[in-house]
């Protein structure tokens, strides 16, 4: 029977031949509709409209097994052409991907036209959740995820949010393609776009430099999120360097899920909105010339260790600064300092144009300087 069919699909290719006008061009690659017209032990046919006859053998039969259990006899399928005229003059097709492109022309379509979509979540590691559309898999970033759905860690334990991102897998989730390349296999999508269209519609009431309230819904080691508390479908972050005149280590040092808090609005760009607290709060440096001078003795906490020195919490919200070079090492500096303990100071200048105290340890005899060598700084 095959022998009769491809006698005759050669008759007729060579009739299309002698009228080349009536024959379409297939390209390597090109999607066509396909009619399936038998199925044998080791190939697959197909009716190629005004063409010829396609053929599925193969390591391509195998992955199609699947898509072909579900077709009968005179079914339609999109194929893609593999080659369109093989040594037996069969047009040699692949049904798998074909499902793979038109998967990345429907995923296109979807971006260009900023579509929301749900997708499944097959998958998680640290930096966020592998998701599955159309049988295509694609990468959610954890930055990318709704404040809501943001895994918070009061520890900070990178662990803690590895776990929290595996309790996704299995759920549906609402999201948009923010970049796609079928050539590399690369979709990323966001959660977070998904709402920003109505977030930019209610962010119009408000400008940069309002005075929002707001709670405090979350807190990762960037910052602090915070809902607007009139208008809780807005969520702005606070950036960690927002959050204080002074440095922070971790944004829980000054607020806590829950917090109600006043807040600046600094920027709205693209629906997003970051926000200050700093920027309502008295910069404690506009007055340390007045409760400190260069002689002082001091009372001061270490707040953390530097390969440069130590920062010490003082009083009137202010640090301090105690340069390693007093200890001559690291390690010195290590044997003679504790984080967490308080100790005696001197001050031994104030500057509060930059932001800076320097002091040195009661007790402590400086470590001498390092003699200047041709070519090089002393220490």
């Amino acid at each position: 029977m095959r022998t009769s069919i491809k006698k005759q699909e050669g008759l007729e290719f060579q009739m299309l031949k002698t009228n080349p006008g009536l024959m379409p061009i297939l390209r390597e690659g090109e999607l066509v509709s396909v009619i399936l017209t038998e199925k044998a032990n080791r190939a697959v046919y197909f009716d190629v409209s005004r063409i010829g006859t396609g053929v599925i053998y193969g390591i391509e039969l195998i992955n199609a097994r699947s898509i072909l259990k579900n077709l009968e006899i005179g079914d339609a399928v999109t194929a893609k052409v593999v080659l369109p005229e093989n040594q037996d003059g069969f047009i040699e097709l692949s049904l798998v991907e074909a499902g793979k492109q038109k998967a990345w022309q429907e995923l296109k379509e979807l971006k260009d036209t900023d579509q929301m979509i749900e997708a499944k979540v097959v998958g998680s590691n640290t930096g966020g959740l592998l998701l599955d559309v159309k049988g295509i898999q694609g990468f959610l970033p954890a930055s990318q995820l709704s404040n809501e759905n943001y895994p918070q860690s009061e520890s900070g334990d990178r662990q803690v949010v590895t776990d929290e991102l595996k309790k996704f897998i299995g759920q549906e989730i609402k999201v948009k393609i923010i970049s796609l390349n079928p050539r590399t296999n690369k979709l990323i999508f966001s959660e977070r776009e998904v709402g920003a269209e109505n977030v930019k519609e209610l962010l119009q009431k408000y400008k940069e430099g309002d005075v929002i309230q707001g709670i405090i819904s979350g807190v990762a080691d960037f910052g602090a999120f915070i809902k607007f508390a009139d208008q809780p479908e807005i969520e702005g972050l606070i950036h960690i360097s927002e959050l204080s005149h002074n440095m922070l280590d971790n944004p829980k040092e000054v607020v806590s899920i829950g917090d109600m808090v006043q807040a600046k609005i600094v920027e709205i760009k693209e629906g997003r909105v970051s926000l200050s607290l700093r920027a309502l709060q008295e910069d404690p440096w506009s007055k340390a010339g007045e409760k400190f001078k260069g002689g002082d003795k001091v009372k001061g906490t270490i707040y953390k260790l530097n390969p440069f020195g130590a920062f010490v919490k003082l009083s009137h919200d202010l640090m301090g600064l105690i340069h390693v070079s007093e200890f001559g090492s690291v390690e010195e500096l290590k044997k003679n300092l504790e984080p967490g303990k308080e100790y005696n100071f001197n001050i031994e200048s104030v500057k509060p144009e930059e932001k800076r105290i320097v002091l040195k340890l009661v007790g402590k005899e400086s470590a001498p300087k390092l003699q200047k060598k041709d070519g090089e700084e002393s220490v």
